[in-house]
């Protein structure tokens, strides 16, 4: 299969479609269905690239449009809709890529929803989840009240948060991981904020956080 992305319509129980995007290099090692976060659609500049860096480690993904995306909107969808896409989509990826492990999870909202759809019922081929940059609470209001659904994920848990993210404090997202037991585990990423963005004085680069991001993230989905 090509490493350019394949544009696709994924069906919707419920009905409809939304577009997808499979990008996967030749014997991949695993499939990430990759969803976005609440402020940018499959083909913001991240998730592009985060795209394109995983075939470069062997790793093919499935990035997907949640509905209030597709359609143009800037509210997120409510919980239920959004599960009902991630579910659309794991299955999409599970008939794309028959034998080939399976992964969930996204940015921010999007590693959110998958989170929860994991606990409610459990996605059918999931081998883990990879939360970039899982939202933890909202901005300047600690809180864990957001990770109350995670006991439910039994599934090995992968969550990579920058030092400077406002949506989750590094204190009480370090206590959540730790609160999860073995099957979670912490990366954290130095000087980053909610969109891994660095300072300058920091002496790195955006870009050389997003090849820190995406060697953890191949590193642990091939280990799986």
């Amino acid at each position: 299969m090509s490493t350019r992305p394949l544009s696709l319509l994924i069906p919707l129980l419920a009905g409809g479609t939304v577009p997808g995007l499979l990008q996967a290099p030749a014997n991949a090692k695993a499939c990430y269905v990759f969803a976005h976060g609440a402020g940018a659609g499959m083909e913001h500049v991240f998730m592009v690239a985060m795209a394109q860096g995983l075939v470069e480690r062997g790793i093919a993904s499935l990035r997907f449009n949640f509905p209030f995306m597709a359609q143009g909107s800037k509210r997120p969808d409510p919980p239920a809709v959004a599960h009902a896409a991630i579910r659309a989509a794991v299955a999409e990826a599970a008939r794309r890529m028959p034998g080939v492990p399976l992964f969930a999870g996204g940015k921010s909202y999007g590693g959110r929803m998958t989170t929860q759809a994991q606990a409610g019922e459990a996605l059918p081929g999931v081998d883990g989840i990879v939360l970039v940059g899982f939202p933890l609470h909202p901005t300047g209001k600690p809180s864990t009240e957001r990770a109350a659904h995670l006991d439910g994920v039994k599934l090995p848990l992968l969550f990579l948060q920058g030092t400077r993210d406002a949506l989750a404090d590094l204190g009480l997202i370090t206590q959540t991981v730790a609160s999860l037991g073995k099957r979670a585990t912490l990366h954290v990423v130095d000087g980053a904020d909610h969109a891994f963005h660095v300072l300058v004085r920091s002496g790195r680069t955006d870009v050389q956080v997003g090849e820190e991001l995406l060697d953890t993230m191949a590193a642990w989905m091939k280990k799986r």
